[in-house]
This record gives C-alpha cells, sequence and structure tokens, in this order.
C-alpha cells in the first residue's frame, strides 16, 4: 500500500495581519515578515526532499 502524506503549510503574514484586519474576500499582499516567513518555510520543504 502507498504512503500518501499530506503537507499543510499557513501563508506568511500578511499585511492586513499585521494590522489586525482579517479578510477571506481580498488577496492581501504579504508583509516583508510574511515574505521572509515564505521563503523559510519554502527552503524548509526543500531541505526535508518535499517536491511540490
Amino acid at each position: 500500500m502507498a504512503v500518501t502524506k499530506l503537507v499543510l503549510v499557513r501563508h506568511g503574514e500578511s499585511q492586513w495581519n499585521k494590522e489586525n484586519r482579517f479578510t477571506g474576500w481580498y488577496d492581501v499582499d504579504l508583509s516583508e515578515k510574511g515574505v521572509s516567513e515564505a521563503k523559510a518555510a519554502g527552503k524548509l520543504l526543500k531541505e526535508e526532499g518535499y517536491r511540490l
């Protein structure tokens, strides 16, 4: 039987998260911190051998 993995990754901090504003209706850019978080998550996934 093949093993299936489910990988969940939450987005990095957005500008609206930073301002304590929440939305599900708009695509808001990531803050500088969010961009760094996204890059770090990608690096970690790559180091662990995930190919997405």
